[in-house]
């Protein structure tokens, strides 16, 4: 028998089950992680005795593939993937991505378009009677009416397109636990409807909780208990109450104050219960320091694995949440804002089983979170009363209750290098310097840039327009510029050559074409040349993709400019990469239309006379190995599906 959960019927014989419990079906390879969702709730299903089996990547064109573990007593567990199906599938611009990491060998095609949908639908095929439960960032995020980018319209919820009983949103492994005890004491699945962190689907004339009812029979549109949004219908029809419905729902995921919501879909009711309060450290503790191997499964062996892991294998998820609630980010609507935080002892431990592993080279490559800094509750008051209603913790100015002392995560760091065969601790995850810098103590700033960075250090303005910014929900241009003049002074005493690599966003709602050409002459000015840029990509529950698709701050209501058109967009992305050869033609055209033409010979000057750029390329080669040690992004691993 190893190590793993079972995939198939003799891995079961080998444990003496003749069935199981639960089925798991993954969207993404079988990688036992604790930076995959489905590992996770596997493993955590397995720890409270239950018999567990996963089918990961199964044929979708049938429901055969999904029989072949029998039927399980108690119920199926969705879980589409690490991302969205979608943004898993296509690129910003709406083109197939060449590749696929989460899937064995990277290959691109093992997982189906909508796959929420698709995995519940053949689930219900292949299991008539059997309780379906879709959870995971797909689904979270899907849960009201949403705007989809890649068919440019409104959507109902997944819920109303599938066949799952439950959906299971954000931070899941309390919710799984909960569902899995009463259905093992035999309530059926249609009883279940008053858990936390839940939704369902019901009928307008169904028995519902009381407080849903009273607020249906009073035809009230807001109870002290309960939210009812603007229809389905109703935000389909129009862009307006689609942005008011949105920022409606997007206020109701605190875990303290949030009630139940509800959106009418025809003649059935979307009913999302408030969501589940936060884990404990103690939880939390548990959860990651569950029996994983560590690594993919090794039928993955003949293809090389599975890419993904590579980004994870030595980092360490510290804390989830993040207060930043940035416009673009979905983490506020799927992990929301309050900071559950591991201890410092299972954080080392997990260094210390890491240095022992035989692959493992002496580089961490981060620990952190969505955040890597925001290691606590914004405020005292946050950890046991929740989040502001009406105010957010870092905008339009950070608040005056921030806790911005760096001492616990510094403490952690230091315990983490000092763990023998740790050679470097890098930060990966992120770190917001608008937070960093009203520490009044510079000891975490000063271990910062002279133990845990790879020679680079990546922070996200996102952009140089204070308008643009604001409606990013990111600090003015002048706090990077503060941070990157102490950076650099730090740096130049300490005669170091790291560099800051900061990342920018075009085409986001309200960045007009000459919001761009400001944008390119800040890199130009400051000798920055990205070798990527990231484009805006709509997703559902954000608050920038409300804004792309109404044309709404839904905040304010008012209008807001969206650039859409496809040679606008490339215009936006080409002057962020001026010294393309490539993109000379575009920028070109873009400077004539903001009537910049006096721009073009700065921008589309020689790269030659760049010389700091020069010099970081000089210096990669001589930091080759330390390079590898840090690479990887961490995105995935701050949204994983159900946590």
């Amino acid at each position: 028998m190893n190590d793993f959960l079972p995939v198939n019927q003799i891995e079961m014989k080998d444990r003496g089950w003749d069935s199981l419990d639960f089925l798991l079906v993954s969207g993404d390879a079988y990688v036992d992680h604790p930076s995959f969702g489905h590992a996770i709730l596997g493993r955590l299903l397995e720890d409270e005795g239950y018999r567990v089996g996963i089918i990961a990547q199964p044929d979708w064109n049938n429901a055969e593939s999904f029989k072949r573990m029998g039927t399980p007593m108690l119920g199926v567990l969705i879980i589409p993937g690490v991302l969205d199906s979608m943004v898993n599938n296509y690129t910003a611009s709406g083109l197939p991505r060449r590749k696929d990491s989460y899937s064995p060998g990277g290959e691109r095609g093992h997982k189906p378009d909508r796959a929420a949908i698709v995995y519940s639908n053949r689930a219900r095929e292949a299991f008539a009677d059997t309780p379906i439960l879709l959870g995971g960032m797909e689904a979270s995020l899907r849960r009201f009416a949403h705007y989809d980018f890649w068919q440019n319209r409104v959507r109902a919820s997944v819920l109303a397109d599938c066949a799952a009983d439950l959906l299971i949103y954000g931070e899941g492994e309390n919710t799984i636990l909960e569902i899995a005890a009463l259905l093992q004491k035999g309530v059926p699945v249609h009883k279940l409807k008053a858990i936390r962190g839940t939704c369902y689907m019901a009928a307008a004339d169904e028995n519902l909780p009381n407080e849903v009812q009273q607020a249906l029979e009073q035809e009230k549109c807001e109870t002290d208990k309960v939210l009812v949004l603007p229809s389905c219908e109703e935000v389909t029809a129009s862009k307006r109450k689609f942005a008011q419905a949105f920022m409606l729902q997007y206020r109701q995921q605190d875990p303290f104050w949030g009630r139940t919501v509800i959106q009418p879909h025809g003649k059935r009711l979307l009913v999302q219960n408030p969501p589940r309060l936060p884990m404990t450290t103690e939880e939390m503790d548990r959860v990651y320091g569950l029996g994983y191997t560590g690594t993919w499964h090794p039928s993955y062996l003949q293809k090389g694995g599975v890419p993904a892991l590579d980004e994870v294998k030595f980092s360490i998820t510290s804390h989830r949440g993040c207060f930043g609630s940035c416009a673009f980010c979905s983490i506020t609507f799927h992990q929301g804002r309050i900071i559950r935080s591991r201890s410092k002892a299972s954080i080392v431990s997990e260094v210390e089983a890491m240095a022992a592993n035989p692959d493992f080279k002496g580089y961490i490559h981060d620990i952190g979170g969505p955040t890597a800094n925001f290691r606590k509750p914004a405020c005292k008051k946050q950890a046991t009363h929740g989040s502001c209603k009406n105010r957010e913790c870092m905008f339009p100015e950070p608040c005056k209750n921030l806790q911005t002392d760096h001492g616990e995560y510094l403490e952690i760091l230091k315990a983490a290098r000092n763990v023998p065969g740790v050679k470097k601790v890098f930060i990966r995850s992120g770190v917001r310097y608008d937070f960093l810098l009203r520490d009044t103590n510079s000891q975490f700033f000063n271990e910062l840039c002279e133990n845990h960075i790879s020679g680079q250090l990546k922070v996200a303005p996102e952009h140089v327009s204070k308008r643009v910014l604001r409606l990013m929900r990111k600090p003015g241009p002048e706090v990077y510029e503060a941070f990157r003049q102490k950076y650099e002074a730090w740096n130049q005493k300490k005669d170091r050559k790291q560099y800051l690599v900061p990342y920018f966003i075009s085409g986001h709602p309200g960045s007009t074409l000459q919001d761009a050409v400001e944008l390119a002459v800040y890199m130009k000015k400051t000798g920055f040349v990205p070798d990527q840029v990231q484009q805006f990509y709509p997703t559902p529950g954000t608050i920038a993709t409300c804004m792309y698709y109404t044309g709404i701050h839904p905040e304010t209501g008012e209008e807001v400019y969206v650039p859409k058109s496809k040679k606008e967009m490339a215009m936006q992305r080409a002057l962020l990469q001026f010294y393309k050869p490539g993109n000379h033609a575009l920028v070109k055209e873009a400077l004539r239309l903001t009537k910049n033409e006096e721009l073009i010979g700065f921008l589309l000057s020689p790269r030659s006379e760049r010389p700091a750029v020069q010099t970081k390329k000089k210096e990669r080669g001589k930091r080759n190995d330390i390079k590898k040690a840090g690479k990887g992004k961490t995105v995935h691993r701050k949204t994983t599906s159900l946590h």
